[in-house]
């Protein structure tokens, strides 16, 4: 048994761009114009599962309270902690940690960047927590609202990208992409699927 998941990602944040990844910014006004732009005309659902930062999980608690749906929070689906780079843009660290960005560019999984979670560990607890999902809400569809960070693991697994194309896959503000996951001799499996509209 298979569960469809439509992958939405939050909209712009107040503090801006780079590496935001446990920092809990809350939506702009375009961020939640963003947001709700992208689920007219979607689903249904049978229940919303978000990240617990406000970013996702404002937008969430408004959507699930609309199309009376159940809301759970994931806190293993929250983004990747970027430890010292926390804040910060990439121009802003071009100036003094060049070398290291352009590693961490290069080869996310080879490279960490200072006091940051290392990629295979946000790969092991993102997968630990969509096995779960899968286990639990066989044959719903289930709209996952969460980060790039997240979003972009499980698309590049979805298209069997090598580890050092992560960084590659693009994914803008309220972007909405369709994925199936099921388990084949208890592994997990995903496929990237048709666009939900």
């Amino acid at each position: 048994m298979s569960v469809q998941l439509e992958l939405l990602r939050h909209g712009e944040t107040e503090a801006g761009g780079g590496f935001r990844g446990r920092l809990d910014d809350a939506l702009t006004a375009t961020g939640w114009q963003q947001l709700r732009a992208a689920v007219v005309g979607a689903g249904p659902w049978d229940r919303i599962i978000s990240s617990p930062l406000r970013r996702c999980a404002d937008f969430a608690a408004e959507l699930a309270e609309q199309r009376s749906l159940e809301l759970e929070l994931e806190p293993d689906l929250r983004e990747l902690d970027f430890g010292d780079w926390e804040g910060r843009t990439a121009a802003d660290l071009m100036v003094d940690q060049s070398e290291a960005l352009g590693r961490f560019w290069s080869d996310p999984y080879g490279f960490t960047p200072p006091g940051a979670e290392p990629v295979a560990d946000f790969e092991a607890r993102v997968l630990a927590a969509i096995e779960r999902l899968t286990d639990r809400c066989a044959g719903e569809r289930v709209l996952l609202i969460t980060h790039a960070g997240v979003m972009r693991l499980l698309l590049a697994q979805a298209r069997g990208l090598p580890r050092e194309g992560l960084l590659q896959v693009e994914v803008s503000h309220g972007a909405l992409f369709g994925l199936r996951t099921g388990f084949a001799d208890a592994t997990l499996w995903l496929e990237e699927g048709c666009s939900p509209f």
